[in-house]
Formats: C-alpha cells, sequence, structure tokens
C-alpha cells in the first residue's frame, strides 16, 4: 500500500512538472530579429544581400536596422524584396524540431515530453535532417508554402498555450491520463496544381519528416535516439551533449532499415580528426539490399571552440564553414541549452532554437500538418556567447565531393589556425593505421565498441583535449 502511495505521489509530481514545462516553453514572444543592410546573410552556404540604394521597409516579422542609427527600414523596392523573400523562404524552408508533448510514453520511463532536457537531441535531428533534405531535395529546394507562414502563427501558438497550460493544470487536478484541449485551429493553403516534381518533392518533404516524427517506430525519432543513446550510459531525461548526439545519430543511421536510407551513411570524426580512407570505405560499402553504388557521407566533427569560454579566435573559421553550401549546420549553443546553428551575420550567428513546447504531431496520417515544422523567423546571437562544445556537419554525396571538401576545409583551417594546430583535420589513411580500432562491433546487443564506449565516457563529460 505504501508503495503504490509513492506511486500516486510521483505521478501526481510528474503531472504538475510538465505542466510547469507547458508554460515554461510554450511561449512564443513576438520579439522581432534585426538584421543590418550594410552586411550580407549567409545561411547553410548561401548568401543574401538586403543593401541597395533605394528606400527599405520592414518585412513581417523580419525587421531590418541600420547599423549607424538603428532606425529600421521604412520602404522596400523590387530588388530587395526579391532577396528578402528568397532568404524568409530559404530560411522556413529548414526543417524545425521542437520540444513536443503527449507523444507515445518513452519505454522505460514515463515521461511522455522532452521538455527541459531533449534540446541537443532535438538540434542533432535538425541537423541530420538538413543532411537528408540535401540529399534528396538539393540546396535549391525550398517549401513552396513557407511564405504562408506570417506572425498570426505565432500569435495562435501563443493562444494555444494558455489552453494547453490549463488543461494540464485540471489534468493534474482531477488525475485525468489524457487532457481535454481545444484543438487549434488548423490553416493550410489550397492545394495547387503541381507538376510531377514538385509533388516528388513534397513526398520526400513529408517522409524526411517522418522519419524524426515521436513515436517509436520512427527511424531517428526521440524514441529511437534514446534507445541508442541507452548504450553510452544516457536515460530518457538527462541531458546529452553535442558529441554523445553526434554518435547517436551515427547508429540510428546504420540501423535503420527504410530502403530510402540505404544510401546515406554518417562518419564521426574521432578525437578531432577525420580519417579519409575510413570515409570513404563507409562511403563505398556494400547496401543492406545488396546494390554496389557510392552513398553519401555525413561527417560530423566533435569540437570545442576554446576552454571555459569560446575562443573568439575562431570566429572566422565557423564563419567560413557556414558560408560552406555542404554545410549542414552547428549542434551548439549556450552552456546547457542547445541551439541548431544555421547562418550568421557580421559577429551574431542565426539559429533555430528547440525550446518551444509544441503537441505531438501524428505523422503516420496522410497529410499531416507541416506548420509547427518549419520555423517561421530567424534568431540572432552573439558569437561570444556561444558554448565552446559543438559538433560541425558537413554533406558530400560522392567520394569526389568530399575529397574536394576535404582540401577546401583544410586550407580553411590553416588559414584560420593561428595556433601551431587546427581546430580538426583530415588525415590520409585509415585510423587503424593510427593505432585506433574504429570498426565497430556489429552484434545486436552492443551497437557501440568498447572503443567508442570509452571515447563516449569521456565525450558526456565534454572532455576535449586542446591543441
Amino acid at each position: 500500500m505504501e508503495a503504490t502511495g509513492t506511486d500516486e505521489v510521483e505521478k501526481i509530481k510528474s503531472k504538475f512538472m510538465s505542466a510547469w514545462h507547458n508554460m515554461k516553453y510554450s511561449w512564443v514572444l513576438k520579439t522581432k530579429t534585426y538584421f543590418s543592410r550594410n552586411s550580407p546573410v549567409f545561411l547553410l552556404g548561401k548568401c543574401y544581400h538586403f543593401k541597395t540604394e533605394g528606400e527599405y521597409r520592414a518585412l513581417h516579422s523580419f525587421q531590418a536596422s541600420s547599423a549607424g542609427d538603428g532606425s529600421n527600414f521604412d520602404k522596400i523596392n523590387t530588388e530587395i524584396s526579391g532577396n528578402v523573400e528568397e532568404f524568409r523562404k530559404d530560411f522556413i524552408s529548414r526543417i524545425w524540431l521542437t520540444y513536443r508533448e503527449e507523444f507515445p510514453q518513452i519505454q522505460g520511463s514515463a515521461l511522455t515530453t522532452d521538455c527541459g532536457w531533449g534540446c541537443t537531441l532535438r538540434t542533432g535531428q535538425m541537423l541530420l535532417a538538413q543532411g537528408l533534405m540535401l540529399h534528396f531535395l538539393g540546396r535549391a529546394w525550398v517549401w513552396p508554402d513557407a511564405l504562408d507562414m506570417d506572425s498570426s502563427d505565432s500569435e495562435s501558438w501563443t493562444s494555444n498555450t494558455v489552453r494547453k497550460l490549463t488543461a494540464s493544470f485540471e489534468a493534474s487536478l482531477t488525475a485525468e491520463r489524457d487532457p481535454k484541449i481545444l484543438p487549434r485551429p488548423q490553416r493550410g493553403p489550397a492545394r495547387r496544381n503541381w507538376d510531377v516534381t514538385e509533388m516528388r518533392n513534397e513526398v520526400y518533404h513529408r517522409k524526411i519528416i517522418s522519419w524524426f516524427g515521436d513515436s517509436p517506430l520512427a527511424a531517428f525519432g526521440l524514441h529511437q535516439l534514446i534507445e541508442y543513446g541507452k548504450k553510452s550510459g544516457k536515460m530518457a531525461g538527462d541531458w546529452y551533449g553535442p558529441a554523445v548526439v553526434a554518435h547517436i545519430l551515427r547508429k540510428a543511421v546504420e540501423e535503420a532499415r527504410d530502403p530510402e536510407l540505404q544510401g546515406v551513411t554518417v562518419y564521426v570524426a574521432q578525437d578531432c580528426t577525420v580519417y579519409s580512407s575510413d570515409v570513404i570505405d563507409r562511403q563505398c560499402s556494400v547496401m543492406d539490399s545488396g546494390k554496389a553504388g557510392t552513398k553519401a557521407v555525413i561527417i560530423l566533427v566533435p569540437v570545442r571552440l576554446g576552454g571555459e569560454r569560446t575562443n573568439t579566435d575562431y570566429l572566422e573559421f565557423v564563419k567560413g564553414i557556414l558560408s560552406l553550401e555542404y554545410c549542414v549546420g552547428i549542434i551548439g549553443g549556450k552552456p546547457k541549452q542547445s541551439y541548431y546553428f544555421a547562418g550568421f551575420q557580421d559577429d551574431s550567428l542565426i539559429y533555430m532554437d528547440p525550446h518551444y513546447c509544441q503537441s505531438f504531431v501524428d505523422v503516420s496520417i496522410k497529410d499531416f500538418p507541416l506548420e509547427s515544422f518549419h520555423c517561421p523567423s530567424p534568431k540572432k546571437m552573439s558569437f561570444k556567447k556561444m558554448d565552446p562544445s559543438c559538433t560541425i556537419g558537413f554533406y558530400c554525396r560522392t567520394v569526389q565531393d568530399f575529397e574536394k571538401a576535404s582540401e577546401e576545409i583544410t586550407k580553411m583551417l590553416k588559414s584560420s589556425s593561428k595556433e601551431k594546430y587546427p581546430l580538426f583535420t583530415f588525415v590520409k589513411g585509415h585510423s587503424r593505421d593510427y593505432d585506433f580500432v574504429s570498426s565497430p562491433l556489429h552484434e545486436e546487443n552492443d551497437l557501440f565498441s568498447e572503443d567508442e564506449k570509452k571515447r563516449l565516457k569521456r565525450f558526456s563529460t565534454e572532455e576535449f583535449v586542446l591543441l
């Protein structure tokens, strides 16, 4: 009887914590991000210029301010309008993955939300999603409905928060298992007369998002990532560092069984070193279907940009990385608060924030709503505030692309390094040639090799060798 009473107390405590997290992470403030008209804006390798000889005006939720006097743009001509529109369309088209609530219970826990602890897993998902978008859709693709997202979406999210918060507290007090929440009105644009290419792109757009759904069956969903994280000693509710998430993403891609994903592999750099032969071996490995062919590779490089604080000497390198079209972003953020960095202007990083609690969306249903998977407005943060621990990601479709990228990044590393050693290096040969054990064990009951476990344990405490 005593145990039953304790369980009830824990359930009530869990409900109140869930309600608190709903309140803390569900409010979407209508803050405006200001962009300078005098400096280019970079977003995952694409450059946008907002400067023109004419007059300017603020456009939707994007405002630009004069670097000199801070005044807002008043008018905008066709030339700049097109460029701002293109930037908005490009940014909104990136896949945004945030805290969710009311999803199926995570195995081995009572959790039905990742509020307060899952932000690094979410930013890792965003980085992997960008890699898959490059693979299936290409960098030029944009969501046709991107510009239908406007500030009214933020208002509806905020009003929906009131309903969610009220319902959560009522459920806590009445011990209801499923809080009754008034449904959020769905606003969807009418289906266009799409051509074959647009229809194919829409299929992949939805398919990529479905792989990140919050259900146990989704290949890269939170439930699966947590299962792989258990092998490195992480549990649901724990905080995950960017290096550990890199290894979890690699395992998730390796274990994915969808035939569409057989042409993609993930490589994680070892001790700030990318071993070229190991990468090429992964790209040339035979697919599960038995088909021969080169796999595309997503390269993840866990690094540390300084000691306790980020070293500003690395700013130009980070800018250079985000200027590359095959960059898929950076998992980083502030201490204990992860963001997905996708671009920059001047000395400020542009990012997507996973710290919004949204309701569970069942991505298995036909034509599930897409709007909550796309961020209507970017955020900016000074590079100086960035936590030094981060993971950088690149996508290379072919072996030739990888060789070209490694040469280009090596030059960038050398030119940006003021010290004797660069931030990370590309080395010819295999890791085993340097007395490393790189081949993971393939037994189903042991997803990580002993070498990987040791490395993950070290990464989990965010200890890096600073050269």
